[in-house]
């Protein structure tokens, strides 16, 4: 089983430990930033299967993150799951969606819904994962088709 990778970002480390302590999980490695340019820089390097990023945090906030995350061909597709204490208010939440979050969670986290999401996201990585691979299997034998098909057309 490939181990997926989640990136929990939060300005507040205590937030940081509780959602470690919620999701760690054999098969999953939790990585963690404590700001934007922190997790923009985690994203560079590491294959991740899943966001949860905090909204508000000093600096670049989790709207930023996220509008940047979509301006990068390589981590345009990650699912960003913003967690948030601030407003519910349809204009807030709207933004998020705007700036690329699959879901929001509002604090104080319920810790079986953030499980079940998380879960969720992480199924959806896998599926997609085995997808990538047997489409890249299916090219592989059809190049390897079309060359034996040049070969023997050159023969004959």
């Amino acid at each position: 089983m490939i181990e997926q990778k989640l990136l929990l970002v939060d300005d507040q480390p205590a937030n940081l430990v509780s959602l470690e302590a919620i999701l760690e999980e054999e098969g999953r490695t939790l990585l963690k930033a404590e700001s934007g340019q922190d997790a923009l820089k985690i994203l560079l390097k590491e294959d991740i299967a899943l966001v949860l990023l905090d909204v508000q945090m000093p600096g670049m906030d989790g709207f930023e993150v996220a509008e940047l995350m979509r301006q990068r061909k390589d981590t345009q597709t990650i699912p960003i799951i913003f967690v948030t204490a601030i407003s519910k208010e349809k204009k807030y939440v709207f933004k998020g969606y705007q700036a690329g979050a699959v879901d929001y969670l509002f604090k104080p986290l319920d810790p079986l819904i953030l499980k079940s999401k998380v879960n969720f996201f992480l199924q959806l990585d896998r599926q997609r994962r085995e997808l990538q691979a047997k489409l890249k299997e299916a090219q592989a034998h059809r190049a390897a088709y079309e060359a034996e098909k040049r070969n023997r057309g050159g023969q004959g």
